[in-house]
C-alpha cells in the first residue's frame, strides 16, 4: 500500500495534501465551535471574578505576545447608537389651545359638510369635553366645601335662608349708621320742575331724610318750585362746583360736614333702600372691602 502511494503520488506532494487537509478540517472545527461558544457567552452571563481572569488571559496572550485578527484579540468595536433628544412636552395651555381648536375644526366641518359621520364626530368630541367641564366644575365645589377660606358664600350668601339672615343684619348694621348720620352729613337735591322722574324722586328723597332727621337743601336747576320741598333755592353754580354732571337730574350728592367735601351719591330715580345702602356703603366701607 505504502509502496503504491508512493508511486502514484510523490512524498513531497502526499505530504502537502495532508497538510492542506488537516488545516481544513481544523477551520471547520473552528466554524463550527465559535458560533456555539458565543451563544453560550450570551445565554450564560459570566461572573465578575470569571471575566477579570478571561481579561488577563486576554493581555497575555494578545498584548505580549502579539496575536492578531484570526485569534480574537482584534474584537469588532459595537456600532455607535444615537440617542435623539426626548421630545418637548406640551404645555397645559398648549393643549387646552389644541382641544379649542380640534372642537371649532370639527364643528365647522359638520356644518360646512353635514355628513352622519362629521356630524357624529363633533357631538362626540364635544360630549368629551362637557364631560371634562362637569368634573372640573365637581372638583372645584368639593375643594370649596373642604377649605372654608375659598368658600365666598360665606361672607355673601346666595342660598335662601342664609341671604335673608345677611340682609338683616347688614339692614341693622346700615340703620345703626344712618341714626348716627345726621351729626355730620347732609344732603344736596338737584331737582327740575319740569323733570317726570323729580316727581318720583323728590318724595323719596324726603321720606329718607325725615326717617333719619337728615337736613336736605333742595336745588332748583330751572327755577320751578318742588311741591315736596317747599323751601327750594335756585342753583347759581352749585353743580360745576361739586363735579356734578350738568343738566341731569335727579341728583343726589352728600355733604361731608367736617372734610368740607362733597360725595356723589347718583343720578336718576332710586329706591329707598338703595339710596340708603349707597349713603351706607359711602360713608364707612372703603372701595374694595364689601364684596
Amino acid at each position: 500500500m505504502k509502496n503504491n502511494l508512493t508511486q502514484r503520488f510523490p512524498l513531497p506532494l502526499a505530504l502537502g495534501g495532508l497538510a492542506v487537509l488537516v488545516l481544513a478540517i481544523v477551520f471547520l472545527i473552528d466554524a463550527a465551535i465559535s458560533p456555539a461558544f458565543a451563544q453560550g457567552a450570551t445565554s450564560n452571563p459570566i461572573d465578575p471574578a470569571t471575566n477579570a481572569a478571561r481579561t488577563s488571559a486576554d493581555e497575555l496572550y494578545c498584548e505580549k505576545r502579539k496575536l492578531g485578527y484570526w485569534f480574537y484579540c482584534s474584537k469588532p468595536k459595537p456600532p455607535e447608537t444615537e440617542t435623539l433628544p426626548p421630545e418637548p412636552q406640551a404645555s397645559a395651555s398648549e393643549q387646552l389651545d389644541a382641544v379649542t381648536k380640534e372642537l371649532r375644526e370639527l364643528k365647522a366641518k359638520a356644518i360646512l359638510q353635514p355628513t352622519r359621520e362629521n356630524v357624529i364626530a363633533y357631538i362626540r368630541f364635544q360630549r368629551e369635553q362637557l364631560d371634562r367641564a362637569s368634573l372640573f366644575s365637581d372638583v372645584w365645589q368639593r375643594a370649596i366645601w373642604r377649605d372654608p377660606d375659598l368658600d365666598y358664600t360665606l361672607e355673601r350668601p346666595v342660598g335662601a335662608v342664609a341671604k335673608k339672615q345677611w340682609q338683616d343684619a347688614r339692614s341693622a348694621e346700615r340703620d345703626n349708621v344712618m341714626a348716627r348720620l345726621s351729626q355730620r352729613y347732609g344732603l344736596f337735591y338737584f331737582f327740575s320742575a319740569t323733570c317726570g322722574p323729580c316727581e318720583v324722586m323728590s318724595p323719596i328723597v324726603k321720606g329718607v331724610a325725615d326717617r333719619w332727621r337728615i337736613t336736605v337743601r333742595a336745588i332748583s336747576t330751572d327755577g320751578g318750585p318742588s311741591r315736596h320741598f317747599p323751601n327750594y333755592t335756585v342753583e347759581n353754580g352749585q353743580r360745576p362746583r361739586m363735579g356734578l354732571e350738568p343738566g341731569i337730574t335727579p341728583a343726589v350728592v352728600l355733604w361731608d360736614s367736617e372734610t368740607r367735601r362733597p360725595i356723589p351719591i347718583g343720578y336718576g330715580v332710586l329706591s329707598a333702600d338703595e339710596l340708603q345702602d349707597r349713603i351706607y356703603l359711602l360713608t364707612t366701607r372703603e372701595a374694595g372691602h364689601d364684596y
